[in-house]
This record gives structure tokens, sequence and C-alpha cells, in this order.
């Protein structure tokens, strides 16, 4: 072996500051599958009791599977989305 690591996926999850609630919907999703994203920037929105929330990135890399699809209803704890980081 190389000694060289391989990449583990980074998973886009439900925000922390809406632990007081159990479902939201998907309202956006601001990048598509195959983008370049940054840790931090907003990659969706969404609607949790008329609220409308950001989903940061929770590393840079590249956005390879979005798992919960625009104005579907999920449940906390969900994964939204995957991140194979650079």
């Amino acid at each position: 072996m190389s000694g060289d690591t391989i990449p583990v996926d980074s998973e886009a999850v439900w925000p922390a500051d809406a632990e007081d609630v159990e479902e939201a919907v998907v309202s956006n999703w601001f990048v598509r599958e195959g983008a370049a994203v940054t840790q931090g920037d907003a990659i969706a929105e969404i609607q949790i009791e008329k609220v409308s929330i950001d989903v940061p990135a929770p590393t840079t890399g590249t956005l390879t599977d979005i798992v919960i699809s625009e104005h579907d209803e999920f449940r906390r704890g969900s994964v939204l989305a995957r991140i194979t980081p650079d």
C-alpha cells in the first residue's frame, strides 16, 4: 500500500439549530450532483414549520449524491446529500 488514505464521504444532515422539530421539506437545492462545494456554503434550503433554513456543506469537495429530492419531506436525522472530500 502507498499509505494514501481514501477519502470518506461526508453527509449533509438536519441542521443543529432545528433540534426541536421532527419533520421538514427540502425546498431548494442550490447545487447539483457533481458540483464543487466549499465547507460552510449553503447547499440547500429546507422548510421547517414555515421557516426557511440553509443547510451548509459539512466539508469541501464534490456533491456526489442528493438523497432527498426537492419538495420531499424527511425526518430529523435523515441524510440529505453525500459529499466526497477533495
